[in-house]
């Protein structure tokens, strides 16, 4: 099987696939669509990752590829149903991002609720002059209500160490019923409702159409002034402009972030707004989880060329 990786990957993983396929690895730049059609037509199965096109459009010509072992959970960036009508499986990483992917989700509403990154700019700009009784008050994290936006293994992941950790309380909103949680939580079924009653919001929802803007003017007004939202999920899960109108007419308190809606662009609005906790997309950047990540991905693989089916099929 002739392999095309996209991206290169940890030296770990780099070894493990090398030593089982011939694989070539690109550089750090996404495949355009034009890129993606070609790399279908040339290669025999490929390792693509977010970004990557993956269009309808690239499934257009019949392609030589067999296998797309995405690297990560979400596959947005491909199209599935082209990928199926053309016979090309999909298959995906899906729990071994779990805990790296929770942990930044608790960093950011950690940083976000304690003003951290704006004492952190206010202390490299040489503006801090010392403590005071009244300086950076932020919303306190223990015992506060956290409102996880998918319940999914990500999702419970965030809120068992919301409760576990800092002992908050969990409300939830999900498509389907949860009925399997290992923690305290209640589920409501409307999602305005449920931020209501959120003092902090997780969006932890797969990327796609079915979610796109799910997060907008409507639901930031639900989480109001005092509330704050974290998005570890899809960029575009978020309407980017009404977050920044929440945000810079004050009408949520604060937001953290990790990915957004045209990655890697970032608005200035959004950069300058000083109540946004900003990070690069983070989520899984340990080197241990990006190998397992890359090893994951190779397991669907092998599978595939023994003919066995993958353990992680999308379709």
């Amino acid at each position: 099987m002739r392999l095309l990786v996209t991206r290169p990957m940890t030296d770990r993983a780099t070894a493990a696939i090398r030593d089982r396929f011939e694989a070539t690895f690109r550089d750090n730049t996404p495949l355009s669509e034009a890129e993606a059609a070609r790399a279908l037509r040339d290669h025999d199965a490929i390792i693509p990752t977010l970004g990557d096109a993956f269009t309808a459009a690239a499934f257009a010509d019949a392609p030589r590829c067999r296998i797309l072992a995405n690297f990560g959970a979400g596959y947005n960036h491909i199209d599935i149903q082209a990928a199926a009508a053309a016979g090309v499986v999909v298959t995906n990483t899906p729990d071994v991002v779990t805990d790296a992917t929770a942990d930044i989700a608790l960093t950011l509403i950690l940083m976000t609720m304690r003003r951290a990154s704006e004492g952190e700019r206010m202390l490299r700009a040489g503006q801090w002059t010392g403590w005071n009784p009244t300086q950076l008050l932020g919303g306190h994290v223990t015992g506060r209500t956290v409102g996880i936006i998918g319940m999914g293994r990500i999702g419970r992941a965030i809120a068992r160490r919301c409760h576990g950790g800092f002992g908050m309380k969990v409300v939830f909103f999900n498509r389907s019923p949860v009925s399997d949680l290992d923690f305290p939580a209640r589920q409501i079924p409307d999602l305005n409702a449920m931020l209501h009653q959120a003092d902090v919001a997780v969006v932890a929802v797969p990327g796609g159409a079915n979610t796109r803007h799910l997060i907008g003017t409507d639901q930031m007004a639900a989480l109001g002034p005092e509330g704050y939202l974290v998005n570890i999920a899809r960029g575009d899960v978020v309407e980017e402009a009404a977050l920044i109108e929440a945000l810079t007419s004050r009408r949520i308190a604060g937001a953290g972030l990790d990915v957004y809606e045209r990655e890697p662009h970032v608005p200035r609005a959004l950069l300058d707004a000083p109540n946004a906790t900003l990070l690069p997309h983070l989520g899984t950047a340990t080197d241990d989880v990006r190998t397992a990540m890359g090893l994951r991905a190779l397991d669907n693989l092998i599978a595939f060329a023994e003919g066995r089916d993958p353990p992680d099929r999308v379709t």
